[in-house]
């Protein structure tokens, strides 16, 4: 086997190993180098995973998988990555002493959703999802003297403890009919009986709480308000990303639509989550937690090509999963500059920011209006491809929830953008974000404005990507 093939893998691993040990060795100056480090690192294995893209073998008979539809998502984390390290800014100031520890819990956990979209196996998925959800749960509640962040860690704790038992427990039910875990060789010996059905309705009940899908989104809200804001951001963007490319996976390839229609139960999940997702955030005064919800219905859409289950679809998954990354990451890259400055993420915190910050407000705004669908942003192109899918396969319904619930959501986007231009604020000072938080912004803005524009590069390698699945 040509080890060359899992180097992503092993350049992650060891990158988080150096910044452990450099931050024990060198706690003081090594906080200058720690930023700079996790961004060049990252870089370079975002450039080594774009030359194995196109890269397609089975490892370890079938556990492992190194494809196209891997090679995508890993670049995803990989963009995420890069992006909350740089947005995180001065904020990473709070967590004084144990900043360094940040940078590899960050790796650590990056190293998991890698393994997750890689896994050929039910096993070698849950153990890229525990050591992912492992390092959130330690990042949640890393302010240690922020009741709220304490109150999110041992929320995460629990109730990620008890996900992962019911998505084990449904792995172990399915194994016992099919006498394997291997996801290519689970279809050949599925057969429809109740241990079996609900043996999947488990494993789904599994994912559903790590992508939050209504009922199982409890968690979301509170955890996304305590976690640090940085936290905050990879774990709606990065975490999301990696339990849709396992599901995506799993229920394709391991559980046949003509033996068991799941995703008609998707379609359900998906208008529930749309509808609830959008519906509570127009009440939410605080910005992060609208964001929670807002993410809540994003997760909704993106399940929407899931229960499409054709090419326009699966393809929206990926093309919104990758948009989602520019444009929710400028809202919270933008939430931070804030948070940094006034201490909070309410409305109010945002009043008169055009103002005082005019890029900061701006690249805001538009990345709040791609979320919401607008055209000609990359949310619109996204949303184009998963309610094309829903149409194609009879779902009109659904499709016309997705589109009525994205106008809702304008409203309480607007809002925040009605706060940082019409709202007034006594302190007038300029807001200067910083350079490594300004790259991000920009960064943000451009990933949002160019996909909207021209998507074709990404539809490119996205449909490449789904190829496997064809």
């Amino acid at each position: 086997m040509p080890w060359s093939l899992l180097s992503v893998e092993i350049a992650l691993a060891l990158l988080g190993l150096v910044l452990l040990v450099l931050g024990l060795v060198l706690p003081e100056k090594g906080r200058l180098l720690m930023q700079p480090l996790t961004v060049i690192g990252l870089l370079a294995i975002l450039i080594l995973g774009g030359t194995l893209y196109a890269a397609q073998y089975d490892l370890f008979s079938g556990n492992y998988q190194v494809d196209p539809f891997a090679g995508f998502f890993k670049l995803l984390f990989l963009v995420a990555g890069i992006l909350v390290i740089l947005s995180a800014g001065r904020y990473l100031e709070r967590f004084a002493e144990r900043v360094n520890e940040f940078y590899s819990l960050m790796v650590f956990a990056l190293l998991g959703m890698v393994v997750m979209a890689s896994a050929g196996e039910m096993i070698t998925l849950y153990i890229g999802l525990e050591l992912m959800t492992i390092s959130f749960y330690i990042l949640t509640a890393y302010l240690l003297n922020d009741k709220l962040s304490a109150e999110a860690g041992l929320k995460y704790l629990i109730l990620g403890a008890l996900s992962s038992a019911i998505l084990l427990f449904g792995i172990s039910l399915v194994y016992a009919v099919t006498g394997t875990t291997v996801i290519a060789e689970m279809a050949a010996g599925f057969t429809i009986e109740p241990v079996m059905i609900a043996g999947i309705i488990l494993i789904l009940a599994g994912f559903a709480f790590k992508v939050s899908l209504v009922p199982f989104h409890m968690w979301a809200p509170d955890i996304y308000q305590g976690a640090p804001i940085p936290v905050t951001a990879f774990l709606s963007v990065g975490s999301k990303a990696a339990a849709f490319a396992a599901l995506v996976r799993v229920f394709i390839i391991a559980f046949p639509v003509r033996a068991f229609d799941w995703p008609l139960l998707l379609a359900v999940l998906a208008a529930v989550t749309i509808i609830a997702g959008n519906l509570i955030a127009l009440a939410q005064t605080n910005v992060k937690r609208l964001l929670a919800y807002s993410s809540i219905a994003q997760a909704g859409y993106i399940i929407v090509g899931l229960a499409a289950y054709n090419i326009y679809g699966i393809k929206g998954v990926l093309f919104y999963s990758m948009l989602y990354v520019f444009s929710n990451l400028g809202a919270f890259a933008a939430a931070t500059v804030v948070e940094v400055e006034t201490g909070s993420t309410d409305i109010e915190a945002f009043n008169g920011l055009a103002r005082r910050s005019p890029m900061v407000a701006a690249i805001m705004t538009i990345c709040m209006l791609s979320l919401a669908g607008i055209p000609p942003l990359a949310g619109f192109v996204g949303k184009f491809y998963l309610f094309s899918g829903a149409i194609q396969s009879g779902l009109l319904w659904l499709a016309f929830i997705g589109l009525i619930m994205s106008m809702v959501s304008v409203y309480y986007y607007l809002q925040v953008a009605r706060a940082m231009y019409i709202g007034t604020n006594d302190d007038t000072s300029a807001i200067k974000p910083g350079k490594a938080v300004g790259a991000a912004l920009w960064i943000c803005l451009a990933g949002t404005i160019f996909l909207g524009l021209y998507p074709g590069p990404l539809s490119d390698l996205a449909q490449v990507a789904i190829q496997i699945f064809l």
